[in-house]
């Protein structure tokens, strides 16, 4: 684990390299014959983000202070940092992102994964939360697991629906199979929630309602996010393979897009696109 001693090197070495790579004339700055600072000096750097010089120098030298997210924020647009840099500046700094910043970036993540969630076509695809609640699909996943755009909010989470649809349990060859490992990532993914108000509630409600959810859970079984072959018993289309995958998207961690391949085993490559037609 990082030192806090070692982290406020790092802000401090971080910050004096990316201010000795801004020229003077980018701020309309004078540049006099006896200048000898690389870059910008330190009061030019605090004059233009509106902070104190020896607060900012204090930040280069790694001192043991506080630094606000304002603070970071005005040395952010002084520097002109990037995305990745910014976010590198402020975990440095020990303060969370802007949420405004947070807020756009989720939303042109939003936009690209529903992008390849219709490009997938004739692969059933979505993707959940940190809480295996189902955020976005395609047609595809609408034709075999059913319309997501009718469900509540509960119906729409990956566990509940597995624990308390028997729709949802029909299609599966080997549901228990499928229910233990989802079961497994569910206890994986609470891990980092416990004592969560809403994890309570959802797990004391599956519980009461699902005997097999309320033994497997006390098995304490943890589980990533396996892939692997599906069987699919549709209502319509009848047997289907399908391959079986679930990916994390980098810069949303807390997203996950799972995808069923169809494979030529059992006609599932035709039959998906009849449903789909």
């Amino acid at each position: 684990m990082v030192s806090d001693k070692e982290r406020r090197k790092e802000l401090g070495d971080f910050l004096k390299i990316r201010r000795e790579r801004l020229s003077p004339k980018e701020f309309n700055l004078p540049i006099g014959p006896r200048r000898r600072a690389k870059g910008l000096r330190r009061e030019e750097v605090s004059q233009l983000a509106g902070v104190g010089i020896t607060w900012y120098t204090w930040l280069e030298q790694g001192r043991d202070i506080q630094v606000s997210s304002e603070v970071l924020e005005a040395i952010s647009r002084i520097f002109k940092l990037n995305k990745e840099e910014m976010e590198h500046l402020f975990l440095l700094g020990n303060q969370p992102l802007p949420s405004a910043t947070v807020q756009n970036e989720r939303e042109n993540i939003d936009r690209v994964v529903k992008k390849l969630l219709s490009q997938l076509g004739h692969c059933p695809a979505y993707v959940t939360d940190e809480k295996l609640n189902i955020v976005d699909w395609n047609k595809a996943a609408v034709k075999v697991f059913g319309n997501f755009h009718e469900m509540d909010e509960l119906n729409r989470n990956a566990v509940w629906r597995c624990f308390t649809s028997q729709e949802y349990q029909n299609l599966f060859q080997n549901w228990e199979d499928h229910a233990q490992r989802l079961i497994a990532q569910f206890r994986l993914a609470y891990t980092r929630f416990v004592g969560d108000e809403w994890f309570k509630t959802m797990i004391n409600e599956l519980s009461e309602k699902s005997p097999q959810f309320y033994e497997w859970w006390s098995n304490h079984e943890v589980l990533g996010t396996p892939c692997g072959k599906k069987t699919i018993i549709h209502p319509v289309a009848g047997k289907m393979i399908m391959d079986h995958v679930t990916l994390q998207v980098y810069d949303a961690p807390e997203l996950k897009v799972t995808v069923y391949q169809p494979r030529g085993e059992n006609d599932t490559e035709e039959k998906m696109e009849q449903l789909l037609r």
